[in-house]
């Protein structure tokens, strides 16, 4: 029993924009109810009622949403930075419908995918999975086009992970400035 798109957990999580959707082994989360997630995640509210209970892809799609449950349990107090984004989503999914959010996380994921394959130095895959849940679309693909423009012009090799990673974190950083986003936990 899967849900259609494991990307998008019913809670509004952005499951294919998290790091353990993309960790190897063991620890590796295969996304809102895709193969093993049950071993893995037996007791999720949110998948027994949405998806178990409903047949729903996601919560927003309910015509109860917004429950008591959403209201109180989506990210509200969770230092898993990403879940920042649960309420936004599941808003944008109720305002425009599932497709056209499907198709602009399909996006987010295909710029994760191209960091992670193109800039990942070994220390650099959570802070693009955040980067590409938190800011816009087109602050990603700026911050890319400007990091390239920057690799090519001091002649750096594709090889060179750690420099490619430190000028793109760099230009994602100023993104995130300019969004007024928080890529990183605050320091207490």
């Amino acid at each position: 029993m899967n849900k259609k798109h494991h990307t998008l957990g019913c809670c509004g999580l952005d499951c294919g924009l998290c790091p353990r959707f993309y960790t190897d082994g063991a620890s590796r989360c295969p996304g809102c109810c895709g193969e093993v997630f049950f071993a893995k995640h037996p007791s999720c509210p949110f998948v027994t009622c949405c998806f178990k209970k409903k047949g729903l892809e996601v919560c927003a799609q309910c015509d109860e949403y917004p429950c008591a449950r959403s209201k109180k349990e989506t990210g509200q107090k969770d230092s898993f930075i990403t879940h920042r984004k649960v309420l936004h989503n599941l808003a944008a999914i109720r305002e425009s419908g599932l497709e056209p959010f499907l198709q602009q996380q399909a996006r987010r994921i295909a710029i994760l995918e191209n960091m992670l394959q193109q800039y990942d130095d070994g220390r650099s895959k959570s802070y693009y999975c955040i980067a590409a849940a938190l800011l816009s679309i087109a602050g990603l693909a700026q911050s890319i086009q400007r990091a390239e423009q920057e690799i090519n012009q001091k002649s750096i090799g594709q090889s060179n992970l750690k420099a490619k990673a430190r000028i793109l974190r760099q230009f994602l950083e100023h993104t995130a400035g300019a969004e007024n986003a928080q890529l990183k936990l605050r320091k207490a």
